[in-house]
């Protein structure tokens, strides 16, 4: 992102060096860079909603599952973690892949993470408009008005946040998220309590069989862990503040694994307490199979009606923060592509102040607002257009991996990272595990289900037709990354895999310039 430029400052162009009052300004520390992963991921609404799914296919096996899809997305964010250790930049998948394999993979990737975070933008203003009316109906309130006017507002809302310093959004996102993870481990210790003791509602026993297969199949648990690998979508939200970022190459591969591994921890804990609070017979398995919020469902019959209320208010906010990063890091991708000549010039200014990019968070702000319109005046409703926009979303989201993979792969190849050449298994099994997850969310789906993948396909083939179809906007993409890294890299921390200098050198002598990315090519 620019710095502390002018508003009128815009794109690099034709391969010029970036001017010093249009580079970056870092400014966020570690766990503010996290903070846009997990508002991204959402977990306070994962362990809500996503459990139910995974129940009705594996019965009691739902731990298990998600400590296999914590396997599967390690793989995935292998990668992010391998290439952000050598590339900052406010692109993500963009210039990931545009810095590793070409100009024209990184805007393919970045174009469909495009798709990702608008549907996800979309997907979570719709998700607000449910938990609000369903908090407020827990109050009493019966008659809230239209879900698109709380989403309306909740697009104000999350707009005018990130309008302001990044920081104040990371701060919003930790305390939001914070409270909800907070909820649920203290629902998940008093669950944990009762059924150890004793004392659970229909006297429910403690014991570690979820973390067997329950007699299922092998074939039908890996399938389950679609449900789960889809809890961590967005993880990798943060590499979006790669220009914002103190020590970027340091820190945002730091919140990358941090964001795995302790929402991994958080959600395979939390999805036990659920599996043993509802019973691990087939009466507590269809209840788990069938609550519309397990969350809610379990803090009434353990604790009481009014903790159910705060879990019904922590799922509004968490739904809230899911808008707030998904605008935050769909604005930042959007600033990327407009800087490197993709899309109005405008969209690549920033604010004097906050050095937030306002004219890309208003634009796609709007864009978010027109696409729950649009499903709303055909009359659906909050739910099914929560669940609709994020299906789209990661089916994008799935292609935009596998490109980040093939970056992976190509930089490792190439030698220019020092990485062993055996490591490139890693990326390898993760496309293949993404191409699998691919085709569980896209075959055997009933109607309107079964239209995503058309839709997501589109999109991204859209995308892949603009770089053939204009190979000059490739160019220019490739010469704004090469600005964008000469300018960047040496002014970054050593990437954390460099060699020390040698023991003779001078101190304060200038050290050797990085060799360019050779991947930057039209």
């Amino acid at each position: 992102m620019s710095g502390s430029g002018p508003q009128t400052g815009g794109p690099a162009r034709q391969g010029a060096s970036v001017p010093a009052e249009h580079r970056p300004r870092r400014k966020l520390r570690l766990w503010e860079a996290w903070a846009l992963s997990v508002g991204m991921m959402g977990p306070t609404l994962a362990m809500g909603l996503n459990g139910a799914g995974v129940a009705g296919a594996v019965g009691t096996a739902v731990p298990l599952v998600f400590l296999l899809g914590l396997l599967g997305v390690a793989l995935v964010g292998y990668g992010f973690w391998r290439l952000t250790r050598h590339i900052s930049h406010a692109g993500s998948v963009y210039a990931l892949a545009g810095s590793t394999i070409g100009p024209r993979a990184g805007f393919f990737g970045g174009f469909a993470l495009l798709g990702t975070y608008l549907a996800f933008l979309a997907c979570t203003l719709a998700a607000t408009g449910v938990f609000v009316h369903a908090f407020l109906a827990a109050l009493g309130i019966g008659n809230s008005g239209p879900w698109i006017v709380i989403s309306l507002i909740a697009a104000v809302g999350v707009t005018v946040l990130n309008s302001r310093d990044t920081r104040i959004t990371a701060r919003a996102l930790l305390l939001i998220e914070g409270v909800g993870i907070l909820a649920m481990l203290v629902l998940s210790a008093v669950v944990l309590v009762r059924v150890g003791a004793g004392s659970a509602p229909r006297g429910q026993s403690f014991g570690l069989s979820p973390f067997t297969t329950g007699g299922h199949s092998a074939s039908a648990i890996v399938s389950a862990t679609v449900f789960a690998f889809l809890s961590w979508a967005g993880f990798e939200a943060c590499t979006s503040l790669g220009e914002e970022t103190a020590e970027p190459r340091r820190n945002i591969p730091r919140a990358l694994v941090g964001s795995i591994v302790l929402t991994g921890i958080l959600y395979v804990g939390v999805m036990f307490a659920e599996t043993l609070g509802f019973g691990t017979d087939r009466h507590g398995v269809a209840a788990f199979a069938s609550a519309e919020s397990a969350l809610s469902t379990l803090a009434g019959q353990y604790i009481g009606t009014w903790f159910a209320l705060v879990i019904a208010f922590t799922a509004a906010a968490a739904a809230f923060a899911g808008a707030l990063s998904s605008l935050a890091a769909a604005s930042r991708l959007c600033f990327a592509l407009a800087r490197d000549g993709f899309g109005p010039s405008r969209l690549a200014r920033t604010h004097p102040r906050t050095h937030a990019p306002v004219p890309a968070l208003r634009t796609t702000g709007v864009i978010g607002v027109l696409l729950c319109a649009a499903v709303w005046a055909a009359g659906t409703g909050a739910f099914d257009a929560y669940y609709w926009f994020a299906t789209v979303g990661v089916l994008c989201l799935l292609v935009a991996y596998a490109v980040a993979g093939a970056g992976v792969i190509a930089f490792t190849l190439s030698g220019r990272g020092r990485i062993p050449r055996w490591e490139v298994v890693v990326p390898v099994a993760a496309i293949a595990y993404l191409v699998f997850v691919f085709t569980e969310q896209s075959t055997g789906q009933q109607a309107p289900y079964s239209y995503f993948p058309w839709i997501a396909g589109a999109w991204c083939l859209a995308g892949a037709a603009i770089v053939v179809l204009a190979p000059e906007r490739a160019q220019r993409i490739g010469d704004s990354l090469r600005a964008e890294a000469a300018d960047t890299e040496p002014a970054d921390t050593e990437p954390a895999d460099a060699e020390p200098a040698p023991a003779d050198q001078t101190p304060g002598a200038p050290s050797p310039q990085p060799a360019q990315p050779s991947g930057l090519s039209s």
